[in-house]
């Protein structure tokens, strides 16, 4: 969401938690004790189990779905998946309908499907265009019909991330083959290659609309700017590969998480992290700031980051403080995805416990929950919020509605 695909399979190979444990259901029905507490049994309140019929199971990709990503006007669900294959399904008018984009390379003249994950989704800031980014190396971007627009072609290997800047005139990947990339959205080509990092980068994240940060296995973090041959900063501090990097609502804090089990938060005025973010006891997968505080539709709230791990746990952190605010513990197995709701009130959690939480970030307690049938990549909130979008490891993308 992602949210690196390549990561999120080497993670399903470290957290040696990804079996095929037996499923709960009795005759079909969810047996009692479906959703399980970290450490007791979850006691299932009616009003929290979303109910079926508020469920819309979509079905249609032959593979895992490592990716999903509403269009930011309207309640088109974009997702991406190991079968090389993005979907656009349209819950506009709930007839979920979906068009198919397929992944094909040139070989002997011919199309062929590329075989190879759908591993990076992002829509431009209106909603008119869809980028894909490919382990077959290529980024591509798309029309809300399906219809594929251009094709980019200068990394060599698999690209495991790309965004749109804000403006939506550049896009910027990141590869395998150690290098980040911005491209000229209209005419496809690279603008600028920046090779700084020793080995995979694995995120990237503007700060501006030509400024940004990546990470690596390398352990390293750069910051970034078109037209600069050099990097702006580069931090160092993290003990091992840094899975991914945001940057706060006001592009003021970049936030980036690790193997090294910490989270840190870098300043662009100080050569060493603000805070040293130390709680998780495994590998910290992906973070999220909520959509709160100066500069936001939320102004009076304040900003908090969200961090999912492998341990099972996601954490609130009162940024400013440097504290943990809410430690949420109903996940059995790693956790792989976190959304905010963009009111900044509610966080939604995927896990591979094949739950979907969602909890309200004032009190942590859980609100909602939800029992899918696969292991969940990666959640994601719609642009009004009464949906969260889910994608699974046995193909399947649910959409909740959490209307009343």
């Amino acid at each position: 969401m992602p949210d690196v695909v390549e990561s999120r399979k080497q993670a399903a190979a470290k957290s040696h938690q990804i079996k095929n444990e037996p499923s709960n259901t009795v005759n079909g029905e969810e047996g009692p004790n479906a959703l399980t507490n970290h450490t007791e049994p979850m006691e299932i309140d009616g009003s929290l189990e979303i109910a079926s019929s508020k469920a819309t199971v979509l079905r249609g990709h032959e593979s895992e779905v490592f990716i999903c990503a509403w269009n930011p006007t309207n309640d088109l669900l974009a997702s991406g998946s190991g079968d090389s294959t993005a979907r656009i399904w349209n819950m506009n008018d709930n007839s979920a309908n979906q068009l198919v984009l397929r992944h094909c390379i040139q070989k002997g003249g011919t199309e062929v499907p590329s075989n190879k994950d759908v591993t990076s989704l992002d829509w431009n800031c209106d909603g008119s265009r869809l980028a894909t980014g490919s382990y077959d190396g290529f980024a591509r971007i798309w029309g809300t019909d399906g219809r594929l627009v251009s094709t980019l072609g200068q990394h060599k290997g698999p690209i495991f991330a790309l965004k749109w800047n804000k403006k939506g005139n550049y896009i910027l990947s990141a590869g395998v083959d150690k290098t980040t990339i911005i491209w000229d959205a209209s005419s496809g080509h690279c603008t600028q290659q920046f090779g700084f990092h020793s080995a995979p980068a694995l995120d990237v994240d503007w700060q501006s609309n030509t400024s940004f940060a990546s990470c690596s296995t390398d352990m390293c973090i750069h910051v970034c700017k078109l037209g600069l041959d050099k990097p702006i900063k580069t931090f160092q501090g993290h003990t091992n590969e840094v899975n991914a990097i945001k940057w706060d609502p006001q592009g003021n804090l970049l936030a980036s998480c690790s193997d090294d089990m910490s989270l840190k938060i870098w300043s662009l005025k100080q050569e060493n992290c603000v805070h040293d973010l130390q709680a998780h006891n495994k590998e910290i997968y992906t973070i999220k700031w909520s959509p709160t505080g100066p500069g936001t539709n939320n102004p009076n709230a304040p900003l908090i980051l969200a961090s999912a791990s492998f341990d099972s746990t996601v954490r609130l952190w009162d940024v400013e403080r440097g504290v943990c605010i809410h430690t949420l513990t109903k996940h059995q197995e790693p956790v792989y995805s976190v959304a905010f709701s963009p009111d900044g009130k509610y966080l939604a959690s995927g896990s591979f416990d094949k739950c979907v939480h969602i909890w309200s970030i004032q009190t942590g307690a859980l609100v909602h929950s939800y029992r899918g049938s696969g292991g969940i990549f990666e959640v994601c909130y719609n642009y009004t919020g009464d949906k969260v979008g889910a994608s699974a490891s046995d193909g399947s993308v649910v959409v909740l509605d959490l209307k009343k």
